[in-house]
């Protein structure tokens, strides 16, 4: 790997775990190291960074806490 992108995974630690989780992008910046800056939005979506993903984690949220809001709704009415 050439020691400029060595030096700039190095700055950015979220992608240099990218790129140890999948090695594949090891491989592609050896051979081809203009594919770093293509290197960010691939890690964002294994981070779970991109707009839907971080809806859908909300959407989830909030139904979690709906979930427990109704539970204790329940436990707090008297039993008959």
């Amino acid at each position: 790997m050439e020691r400029s992108v060595y030096t700039y995974l190095l700055k950015r630690p979220d992608l240099l775990h990218f790129v140890r989780m999948n090695p594949e992008w090891y491989r592609l910046l050896s051979r081809n190291p203009e594919h770093v800056l293509s290197i960010e939005s691939y890690a964002k979506v294994f981070y779970g960074k991109t707009f839907p993903q971080r809806v859908e984690q909300i959407n989830q949220q909030l139904s979690m806490l709906n979930m427990l809001l109704s539970v204790g709704q329940m436990m707090k009415q008297p039993s008959s």
